[in-house]
């Protein structure tokens, strides 16, 4: 029983390429980035290329991946459906701000409103994303107050990164982005470790008795509901070894965390092309990094339906 990597691939994937098109759509706009042709033709396909390959990589996940456009129709109730409208939604904008920027060469006027739209809906849609699992009352994990916030955060921590390679690597380096990419680490950093001493102190009043409305004694369960491995099981009931857990909290600092850090730091004092592969490395380590970190999201999150498993 593991979590589905198509769906944490799908969150690391789509949380950078949001915080990328956001940021190129809002310093395009505002021209604090020049309109370079290939600054911006690689900088919006690879955001646009993230997103796409992450939706792509979602469907993986589903049953029957050829019905999945009918979550669209469930938007008043559902923030899966919402992110499904948004996500599409955002594609319009960002088409318009990369016809203006790579096209036509200019970011100014009507490019710029399109790109300010496209970092708006990017935001959006990073929130609906965080909001599917903050809205889960059954996971006393994902249902808090650092859920939604942290999307927000690693999204810009991710894509700051991203961005600042890109900008050291065309020879476009801002002494801004680069300090604001090591800024959001260290906010995602510090963020990460409040939301694990959170649910480390996490007092789940539901038990067996009061989900059953049982009384007079402690109840357990005789035999499972079922005699074959199922979907609550894999998805709702992962069970990961204490020792197993802490080592790769480690290994999410220092791959998400603590290297682009002191990568980033470096970057300040070193010419180019040295800063440009500081960079870049800080970009490879960081996205490993947020794998195993959202890997980790899923494995520790328990469904109070394992409950009924004696768990």
């Amino acid at each position: 029983m593991h979590p589905a990597f198509s769906v944490v691939f799908f969150t690391t994937a789509t949380g950078a390429g949001y915080g990328l098109l956001a940021l190129l759509g809002v310093l395009g706009g505002f021209q604090v980035i020049a309109p370079d042709f290939w600054l911006g033709f690689v900088g919006l396909g690879l955001a646009l290329g993230l997103i796409a390959a992450g939706l792509l990589s979602s469907t993986g996940h589903l049953g029957r991946p050829e019905r999945a456009w009918r979550a669209f129709s469930q938007w008043r109730s559902s923030w899966l459906s919402r992110e499904g409208v948004a996500s599409v939604i955002t594609f319009i904008p960002a088409g318009l701000f990369g016809i203006g920027w790579v096209s036509l060469g200019h970011t100014g006027g009507w490019v710029a409103i399109a790109g300010f739209l496209a970092a708006c809906a990017a935001v959006v849609t990073v929130c609906t994303t965080g909001m599917i699992y903050a809205s889960l009352r059954p996971i006393a994990q994902w249902h808090s107050r650092y859920t939604l916030p942290g999307y927000l955060i690693f999204s810009a921590m991710t894509g700051s990164v991203l961005l600042n390679a890109l900008l050291q690597a065309f020879g476009a380096a801002s002494m801004a982005v680069l300090a604001f990419s090591l800024l959001t680490t260290l906010a995602g950093w510090g963020w990460k470790l409040a939301t694990w001493r959170y649910n480390d102190r996490l007092e789940i009043p539901t038990t067996a008795n009061t989900a059953t409305g049982l009384a007079g004694g402690t109840v357990r369960s005789l035999e499972w509901p079922h005699t074959e491995e199922n979907y609550l099981l894999k998805e709702m009931g992962f069970r990961i070894a204490r020792k197993h857990s802490a080592r790769l909290r480690q290994i999410t600092q220092l791959l998400a965390f603590a290297l682009p850090v002191l990568l980033l730091a470096a970057t300040f004092a070193l010419p180019w092309p040295f800063a440009a592969i500081f960079s870049v490395l800080a970009v490879m380590v960081q996205f490993a990094g947020m794998l195993v970190e959202r890997w980790l999201f899923f494995a520790e999150a328990k469904h109070t339906v394992t409950l009924y498993y004696g768990r």
